[in-house]
C-alpha cells in the first residue's frame, strides 16, 4: 500500500510540472503572436522614422511650378515688347520646351477667362493686349485716336514688300508701273518696314523687308501667317461673283 501511494504522489507531481510547463509554454507562444506581423503585411515605420527623400519632391515641384507662372505673368505684363521664349530661356536658365508650356498655359487661362485682357503671341514673341472686343469704348473712354490709315498707294507698296521681301525699289516699280521712293520713305518713317541687305544687282541696290512693328500692327507671329497669295485672290473672286 505504502509503495502504491508514493507511485501515484509520483505520478501526480509529474502530471502538474507537466501542466506548470504546459502554461509556461502556452504564455510564451501568445506573446510571440501579439509581437509577431501577420504574413503579408508591411510593418510601419516607427515612431521616429522619417519620410522617404521623396515624399516631399512634389509639393515642393508644384510650388515651383507655380512661382514661375507667376513670375513669366509678371514679367509679360511689364515688358512693354513682345518677349521671344529665348529671354525665358536666357534669364531663367530653364528649358525652352519647359517655358513654352508655361507660357502655353497662361495662354489658354486667359482664353478661358475671356475677360478684358489677352495674351498672345505676336512678333516672335508674348505680349499682354486688351480684348478686341471693347476696342471702341477703350478708344471712346480714354481718348485714344485710331491708328492713321495708310494711303492706297501705301499699302500696294507695303503689300509687295511684305510678300517680296527682299526686295528693291527697282523692282518695286516694276510691279506697280509707278514711283515708289516716296511710298518707301513714308514707309520706313511709320517703322512697317526698314533695310535688310543689298541685292546682288548692278549697283547692289538696298532690299526692303518688314519690321517687328508691321507685324504687330497687322496681329501677326511670324511674316509666314499672312494669307497665301492664292487665298486673297479666291477671297477677290468670290466677292466679284
Amino acid at each position: 500500500m505504502l509503495r502504491a501511494a508514493e507511485a501515484a504522489g509520483k505520478v501526480n507531481l509529474t502530471m502538474a510540472s507537466n501542466s506548470e510547463k504546459n502554461e509556461n509554454q502556452n504564455v510564451l507562444e501568445e506573446k510571440d503572436a501579439g509581437e509577431q506581423v501577420p504574413a503579408g503585411a508591411v510593418e510601419g515605420p516607427g515612431k521616429d522614422a522619417k519620410p522617404p527623400d521623396g515624399g516631399s519632391d512634389e509639393p515642393s515641384r508644384e510650388k515651383e511650378e507655380t512661382d514661375l507662372r507667376g513670375l513669366f505673368e509678371s514679367v509679360i505684363f511689364l515688358a512693354g515688347d513682345p518677349l521671344p521664349i529665348s529671354f525665358f530661356v536666357k534669364s531663367f536658365g530653364i528649358d525652352p520646351t519647359h517655358a513654352k508650356i508655361i507660357i502655353d498655359s497662361l495662354v489658354d487661362e486667359y482664353d478661358e477667362r475671356d475677360g478684358g485682357v489677352k495674351l498672345i503671341e505676336i512678333s516672335r514673341g508674348y505680349q499682354f493686349v486688351t480684348n478686341k472686343r471693347y476696342a471702341e469704348q477703350i478708344r471712346r473712354v480714354m481718348g485714344f485716336e485710331g491708328r492713321e490709315r495708310l494711303s492706297r498707294g501705301m499699302l500696294e507698296t507695303l503689300s509687295i514688300i511684305s510678300y517680296k521681301q527682299p526686295i528693291s525699289i527697282a523692282e518695286i516699280d516694276e510691279l506697280r508701273g509707278v514711283s515708289s521712293r516716296v511710298m518707301v520713305a513714308n514707309l520706313m518713317k511709320k517703322n512697317l518696314i526698314k533695310p535688310v541687305g543689298r541685292k546682288e544687282l548692278p549697283g547692289r541696290p538696298l532690299a526692303y523687308g518688314t519690321t517687328d512693328e508691321f507685324l504687330r500692327c497687322f496681329g501677326l507671329n511670324k511674316i509666314s501667317d499672312l494669307p497665301k497669295l492664292s487665298e486673297i485672290k479666291e477671297l477677290t473672286f468670290s466677292r466679284e461673283e
